[in-house]
């Protein structure tokens, strides 16, 4: 198995299920993977909650956590759901701290690549 998926179970990712989504295509997998570290959507978001664009922010949040949560990605998930609810009730609160955390897991997880 590539050493990213081992990586990745060791942080109590959901791989198998991740796979299956993907048709056992690891090299998709890691294909999407490396696009998904990079995705505008991290800044984006940023940049809404910075601004007070709470709507733009649940935007951006919520569409991360379906690639995210299709990824298999559960610590990123269980962060950007803390993200995302708060949002869909136009609220801000607590949701700095979990953007911080969200982008350490994001730079945690890129180390898993060469």
């Amino acid at each position: 198995m590539n050493q990213l998926f081992v990586k990745l179970k060791e942080a109590e990712c959901d791989v198998e299920g991740a796979l299956a989504r993907f048709l056992d295509d690891e090299d998709l997998y890691v294909q999407f993977y490396g696009e998904l570290l990079k995705d505008e959507a991290f800044n984006n978001l940023g940049v809404a909650l910075e601004e007070g664009r709470l709507y733009e922010a649940f935007e951006f949040a919520h569409t991360l956590k379906g690639i995210i949560g299709n990824m298999g990605l559960t610590p990123m998930f269980n962060v950007v759901c803390d993200i995302v609810e708060p949002l869909r009730i136009n609220s801000a609160e607590g949701v700095s701290e979990k953007y911080q955390e969200l982008l350490e897991l994001r730079e945690q997880f890129s180390g898993f690549i060469e």
